[in-house]
């Protein structure tokens, strides 16, 4: 009988392409190295030594996340090259929230074919968010799925390992008059795209065009990486001044605080005591939306909220400062359920 010869190829997965892959990479994940980390790319699974980390009694916490649609504007545009900074924030960023530091991170990038250049730019990003939050990129998963993704098009997904020493969970002892704490945002971060989305359809705009509130064309300027917070919120943890930190996500200010505060207590925010930024003013003003839309749909302009004692602000502002965060007194804690807002934004 004779063979047809048909090889995986044929079937449009290119295993050399995936191990030319991997040995692109390996230089980028190198340099994310840290205390702990005990074997490289490669392996069946990635090693972690916790005790090599400088923990004694610890608790591990774990966090998983997309980037949602954002990916569609990078794919649209082909600007690839920092939505990995995206993946590993919208996990460590979590992480963080528990009184958590990130120790390290692994991704899942699938696509129907594997190009090696756009695939290397992705993981070069995911990298990069890596070395800024101090997490190891000690492993991930390349999938070439022919006949599941249309040409061009990818998924991303990543999941962070981070560690706390046991007794030090937040959010803790939050109470009535501790001082909120916003720490600016890079934009519109990873969330609310589909609406951004929908928005530029409407505005008539295109990618390319420029922006109407920033420099560069509109796809750069929405694709902007969201902020890391991670070592700044690691120092103000090592301070010892912070009772609760929110990551202003999905649900915007108005969904997401209320997750770190205690049954009957609320939070009152001066919504004059920061500046929106433009792309939120063009948001809204394109989408007609009304400001309750915006601070429950977006971040508004701060991407991370930390709860303080109020004998500990300076302290906790000092240690914010240290990774460039330039934290700003935006509200307190009251007895009132939920958040209320005085002042406006729009």
């Amino acid at each position: 009988m004779t063979k047809n010869g048909i090889t995986y190829a044929d079937a449009g997965v290119d295993i050399d392409a995936g191990n030319a892959l991997v040995e692109r990479i390996k230089p980028a994940a190198k340099r994310t190295a840290r205390p702990g980390v005990m074997s490289g790319l490669g392996g069946f699974g990635a090693l972690f030594d916790l005790k090599g980390a400088g923990f004694t009694d610890p608790v591990l916490v774990a966090a998983t996340d997309g980037v949602g649609t954002k990916l569609r504007i990078a794919i649209d545009t082909g600007n690839v090259d920092s939505i990995g900074i995206d993946l590993v924030a919208m996990c460590v960023n979590d992480l963080v929230c528990q009184g958590a530091e990130p120790l390290f991170f692994l991704d899942y990038f699938a696509t129907g074919k594997l190009e090696l250049d756009q695939a290397a730019r992705i993981i070069e990003g995911i990298a990069e968010g890596c070395a800024q939050s101090g997490c190891a990129l000690i492993g991930g998963e390349t999938a070439e799925m022919p006949g599941m993704y249309h040409a061009g098009d990818f998924d991303l997904a990543g999941f962070s390992v981070g560690a706390m020493e046991r007794g030090t969970e937040l959010p803790r002892d939050v109470a009535v008059g501790d001082v909120l704490l916003g720490l600016p945002s890079d934009g519109v971060h990873s969330n609310g795209y589909s609406l951004v989305r929908k928005i530029v359809e409407v505005s008539g705009l295109g990618w390319g065009d420029a922006s109407p509130f920033g420099e560069g064309t509109l796809g750069e300027a929405l694709l902007t990486p969201t902020k890391l917070y991670v070592k700044g919120a690691v120092a103000a943890l090592r301070g010892d001044c912070v009772n609760a930190l929110a990551h202003i996500t999905g649900g915007g200010l108005t969904e997401n605080l209320p997750r770190v505060l205690p049954e009957g207590m609320g939070a009152q925010i001066d919504l004059g005591s920061w500046d929106l930024p433009p792309v939120f003013k063009w948001l809204a003003a394109q989408g007609g939306m009304a400001e309750a839309e915006l601070l429950k749909t977006f971040n508004a302009g701060l991407g991370m909220i930390a709860v303080v004692p109020a004998d500990k602000v300076e302290a906790a502002k000092a240690a914010f400062a240290t990774d460039g965060h330039a934290a700003i007194e935006i509200g307190q804690i009251t007895t009132d359920n939920g958040v209320s807002y005085t002042g406006s934004l729009l």
